[in-house]
């Protein structure tokens, strides 16, 4: 259902069945992992949290982890105010 590598990948899939019978396959809820951040980032007008993940981790599809580490729930309320600092975790886990 997800690529490897995704925040989702190791969330547990659970299913139910409806009143007809039907099977419905779906992920459980993936609660934000602690995250420890290495370094901080000062925001600049104009930048998205994806390029932001490109200059760290050289994969603009891990901004997730940028948001993981500064507890946010929408990835552009990192970014909407310039010259505020958010924090910068390890690509990896």
């Amino acid at each position: 259902m997800f690529f490897k590598g995704t925040r989702y990948a190791k969330v547990d899939t659970l299913e139910i069945t409806d009143k007809n019978g039907r099977t419905i396959k779906y992920k459980a809820t993936r609660f934000i992992p602690k995250t420890e951040a290495r370094l901080a980032h000062k925001v600049q007008r104009g930048e998205r949290l994806d390029h932001i993940a490109h200059y760290y981790f050289r994969d603009p599809e891990r901004f997730w982890r940028i948001g993981d580490a500064n507890y946010i729930m929408w990835s552009d309320d990192l970014v909407s105010e310039p010259g505020k600092k958010i924090l910068i975790p390890a690509s990896e886990r």
